[in-house]
């Protein structure tokens, strides 16, 4: 149900999740979307999806060390998948993953 009420909040598609062990984690979410402390993940997603050309399957929204994160793994449009952390207030991206689609590679690789 609070999943439910984040996507409502935040105008979202993909799976979105507070901390399910910390409730206050999802009133604290919710209370910096209304007070426009954090950008709304429909806006951040935008940015994401045309700057990183892909699409969103998968997003996290979490408080660590006082800050408000998006975390967000993206599929490439080449098939490659890439993990990424952005500051919810402004839209920065802060940490860029990447995962190699290893589609040229022998499955059974010679020993």
């Amino acid at each position: 149900m609070l999943s439910g009420m984040a996507l409502c909040l935040l105008g979202a598609s993909p799976v979105l999740r507070a901390d399910d062990d910390d409730r206050g984690a999802h009133e604290r979410a919710r209370e910096a979307l209304e007070q426009g402390r954090v950008l709304p993940l429909r806006t951040v997603l935008e940015k994401i999806e045309r700057d990183y050309q892909g699409q969103a399957l998968k997003v996290e929204f979490e408080q660590d060390h006082g800050r408000f994160l998006y975390k967000i793994r993206l599929l490439q449009s080449d098939g490659r998948m890439v993990k990424l952390e952005v500051n919810a207030v402004d839209g920065q991206v802060l940490e860029i993953k990447r995962k190699e689609n290893r589609k040229d590679q022998d499955a059974h690789p010679r020993r």
